[in-house]
């Protein structure tokens, strides 16, 4: 990012346990003021490089740098970062304010200039007044806001955030998602944020990395990442996306290459119409139809040898329930632009490894 210095590097960077490559040859530069999220489904290796970063887990190769000094062997207590957890770590006999000022505590930070920084940070998080209370008073998305400011109160130049918002229910943890990111843009403070929700990482981040098999498989904006995909995974993982295989691909682009498009970039047609210019087009048949409120699935057999299947998400603008049930077992033309095809490489999905 041009004009702007690099806060974490990541050069070469591996973990081992035994056999298992948690985190294997993985290279990436965070940038200073970032929103940077670390996507992956569970066992890609996304935590166990937040740890390393944190200084919780010790590299097996490579080198961890913070503001372009290695700190690979430095512990976690001398490195300029602060870590927000799922669970989050809440002192339960302390009182709200107490634990907010924990770590200046720590670091003998006179008291007046303590209670002027506590004060700050509860307002920051729109807690203040809440100083008195002790955790078991306060509802989940306050406790998770005390752990925020509790983090921030020492003012770290790099803040880790491992699935912070992962205990909370839906509509709480969508508040506090745009509660973060505008957070994050008053304090001006670098954030690293661990999770393996697709809409999360898209909502908040300004750049993220997508994790599969402890390497990183894509890097870019949101925009970038969930529009034009690099691999399988990538285009699997992050939202919804119809993987054309060669054979299938061949007979609908010209071309035996995988392929992906987004199911939403798909215009569902009468047979007969007219395919505009630089657009793909193919037959089939509707097989199945879900109407989601706002949105319609539909799946769609193609006409192709051998057989394959698109889906296709339309917005239900002027059509209801009834209406878009209708086209079940009818014969239809799929036409997408030739800009919104994919061609990607092959990848494998991660396992279920927990680490």
């Amino acid at each position: 990012m041009d004009g702007k210095s690099v806060a974490v590097s990541l050069v070469n960077v591996r973990r081992y346990f035994g056999e298992v490559k948690a985190v294997d040859n993985v290279s990436l530069d965070v940038y200073d003021g970032e929103f940077f999220s670390m996507l992956g489904p569970s066992g890609s290796g996304k935590t166990t490089c937040l740890r390393l970063v944190a200084g919780f887990e010790r590299a097996s190769g490579g080198q961890i740098l913070l503001h372009g000094t290695d700190v690979s062997g430095v512990p976690p207590y001398d490195r300029d970062v602060n870590t927000v957890f799922q669970d989050y770590a809440l002192f339960p006999h302390m009182t709200v304010g107490d634990n907010v000022a924990y770590g200046l505590m720590i670091k003998k930070v006179p008291w007046a200039e303590r209670e002027q920084r506590v004060v700050e940070m509860l307002e920051l998080v729109r807690l203040s007044g809440m100083e008195n209370r002790k955790p078991s008073q306060l509802s989940g998305g306050q406790r998770q806001r005390v752990a925020l400011a509790r983090a921030l109160v020492n003012r770290p130049s790099v803040l880790l955030l491992d699935e912070p918002l992962g205990a909370l229910d839906l509509k709480l943890r969508q508040q506090m998602q745009i509660e973060l990111k505008n957070i994050q843009q008053q304090v001006g403070i670098t954030f690293i944020y661990v999770t393996h929700d697709q809409e999360e990482a898209l909502t908040m981040s300004d750049r993220l990395a997508v994790f599969n098999h402890g390497r990183i498989e894509q890097v870019g904006s949101p925009a970038e990442v969930y529009e034009r995909p690099a691999t399988t995974f990538v285009a699997g993982f992050v939202g919804t996306s119809n993987v054309i295989d060669a054979s299938v691909a061949r007979q609908i682009v010209g071309e035996a290459a995988t392929i992906s498009i987004r199911p939403e970039k798909i215009h569902l047609s009468a047979p007969d119409a007219l395919v505009p210019p630089e657009s793909y087009s193919i037959h089939g048949t509707v097989q199945d139809v879900v109407y989601l409120g706002m949105y319609t699935r539909y799946l769609v057999e193609l006409e192709t040898s051998p057989r394959a299947h698109l889906a296709v998400m339309q917005q239900n603008l002027e059509t209801t329930s009834m209406d878009v049930l209708t086209i079940r077992g009818k014969r239809v033309q799929l036409i997408w632009r030739r800009d919104f095809t994919r061609t990607l490489q092959r990848t494998e999905i991660v396992e279920e490894s927990g680490v």
